[in-house]
């Protein structure tokens, strides 16, 4: 960023959004306008991954400032946006209650299909004890 104090479109304790990107306010952290929707080969979004590697980063309000900077930039979200939320830093991404920002961890993992009954083999234990010599 430049010497010129910009605009603020939306702040937060840690971070601020300008029309040029957000910043974290204590350390300087910058993340342009142009990269905020940058994709992984698979998909999902790099900013909640890389930012979930930062000790100093916290969760809840990276998410909540840089959800702003979508809106702001009229960047669309998407399913692998929460995928990227929730592989990058898990449940504590999310505080807030309203029910359009809260997704479930079930709504982004599917269970793989279990089998209706479980059949497992056991002896009587009247047999059991004879066999053993009791």
């Amino acid at each position: 960023m430049g010497d010129v104090v910009e605009a603020e479109l939306f702040g937060n304790d840690d971070w601020t959004v300008q029309a040029d990107g957000i910043e974290h306010r204590a350390t300087g952290y910058f993340i342009a306008r142009e990269t905020l929707a940058h994709r992984r080969a698979e998909g999902l979004w790099d900013w909640p991954l890389q930012m979930a590697e930062k000790r100093w980063c916290r969760p809840s309000l990276f998410r909540e400032a840089f959800l702003a900077a979508l809106d702001h930039f009229g960047i669309a979200r998407d399913a692998n946006l929460l995928r990227s939320f929730a592989l990058g830093y898990g449940i504590r991404a999310v505080v807030s209650p309203a029910a359009e920002t809260f997704v479930t961890l079930a709504d982004i993992l599917q269970p793989r299909n279990a089998p209706s009954k479980v059949h497992i083999a056991t002896r009587p234990a009247a047999r059991a004890l004879i066999a053993a010599g009791a």
